[in-house]
């Protein structure tokens, strides 16, 4: 495993990476750090060379200013750059999704497979009436990890998260989404309270080819309340394959 931070313009991003083969990218989403892939790394460094991202004020850049989700995009757009990275995948959470589909169309000969997770772009709310369902959405889950989601909050501290709390829910991904190239799959929790399962169907009526996949009994931080299946759904649309049905989610094709 190797960690290193990329700067341009004043800006920066950490990223640690591990295993071998095809890149992966990991965005995590408001209030979160590497940590939050925890049950996915194991998996996806088995076949794919894996880099996780750190945004400006979070994980260990938490004492930076976060940035604007277009900003944070063009930096990871020039930090793929700057790598050279091809045929990527690219998987986002929450803000992350939000900041991947400005990235997918920002570099769209460059990531090849973008994967949506519970993702904001077209969420429509005011900000306090966002943060009345955090305490709703971390309960959803596993307990065991309410204490990293809490300690990740705490880390990008409340000028970050209310920062980009507001410009996540002012900012639309309508103009990139016509440009997004890249195979795309959707994967949502059925209950997720933070990002309802509304604003995924819209994406995936609006992104072209994508599929649909809904996670039973899984809420907001879908790859830590059903790991197996979420891991599961990743490597098979990342070798291309089908993924059946096994009535643990919902599977719709677009």
């Amino acid at each position: 495993m190797s960690s290193s931070t990329f700067r341009q313009d004043g800006r920066s991003l950490h990223v640690t990476a591990s295993g071998k083969g095809p890149p992966t990218v990991l965005i995590h989403g408001l209030s979160g750090s590497r940590g939050w892939w925890r049950y996915n790394l194991p998996a996806l460094r088995a076949q794919s060379r894996v880099y996780s991202l750190e945004l400006s004020g979070y994980g260990h850049a938490r004492r930076q200013r976060s940035l604007s989700v277009r900003d944070m995009a063009a930096l990871v757009a020039a930090w793929m750059d700057a790598e050279d990275l091809r045929n990527v995948t690219l998987v986002g959470h929450s803000m992350g999704g939000h900041i991947s589909m400005h990235v997918a169309a920002l570099a769209p000969d460059r990531v090849r497979n973008l994967v949506l997770v519970c993702a904001s772009g077209l969420l429509r709310s005011r900000a306090y009436r966002a943060a009345l369902h955090l305490p709703h959405a971390a309960l959803i889950g596993r307990k065991r990890f309410l204490t990293r989601v809490l300690t990740d909050a705490v880390r990008a501290g409340p000028l970050n998260l209310w920062r980009n709390a507001v410009d996540l829910l002012n900012d639309s991904v309508q103009d990139s989404l016509p440009l997004i190239r890249a195979r795309t799959l959707i994967i949502w929790g059925e209950r997720d309270v933070l990002v309802p399962l509304a604003v995924g169907e819209l994406l995936h009526g609006a992104i072209a080819g994508s599929r649909l996949e809904v996670v039973e009994r899984a809420g907001h931080i879908v790859m830590v309340d059903a790991p197996q299946r979420f891991n599961r759904l990743l490597l098979d649309f990342m070798a291309q394959g089908p993924v059946a049905p096994d009535g643990q989610g919902t599977e719709r094709r677009g």
